[in-house]
């Protein structure tokens, strides 16, 4: 059976995907913070700049610019930068090298974690580093699975169901 595909993502989808996004980055910094202060903010920094890249290099070739899609981005980015090339969000290519960034974004905490548990162990911190990686893996996938079989941009084309196989 064909999944519609939507042309305004609900608000309960994006409040979820988004949720989940600043849950991650809330606990990544929280765990990174019981390494500096520094750390936390950087990695903060980090977040907001793959966010920004994002907003700016993707959203704006994307379907869904100026539109709700499923992580609010596409409506985000209208507000900030002009709209792309709709024919260059098919044609990009997306690699794992590309995508490392995402998955620093999870890595970072582990890593400050397991550095904080060599220090001093802490159950609260070992719970926290469990949590962001099943939010990281376990909860982007469910929310892929969710939103990327609803979407127009990859009826469209897009570089990302390719990579992850997900292009039916």
């Amino acid at each position: 059976m064909e999944e519609k595909c939507y042309e305004s993502y609900p608000l309960r989808m994006v409040i979820l995907s988004s949720s989940l996004s600043i849950s991650i980055y809330l606990i990544g910094a929280y765990i990174l913070y019981g390494l500096g202060i520094i750390f936390a903010v950087l990695y903060l920094l980090f977040c907001l700049g793959i966010e920004v890249q994002l907003l700016r290099k993707g959203c704006t070739s994307c379907y869904y610019y100026g539109k709700t899609c499923a992580f609010g981005k596409g409506r985000l980015s209208s507000y900030f930068f002009k709209k792309g090339d709709p024919s260059f969000f098919p044609n990009k290519e997306v690699s794992w090298y590309a995508v490392l960034p995402d998955f620093l974004v999870f890595l970072f905490p582990l890593a400050g974690g397991i550095i904080l548990l060599f220090y001093e162990f802490n159950w609260s911190i070992l719970l926290l580093i469990i949590i962001v990686f099943i939010l990281s893996l376990g909860g982007n996938a469910f929310i892929r699975s969710l939103t990327c079989k609803q979407c127009k941009q990859r009826e469209l084309g897009c570089p990302a169901a390719e990579l992850f196989g997900k292009n039916d």
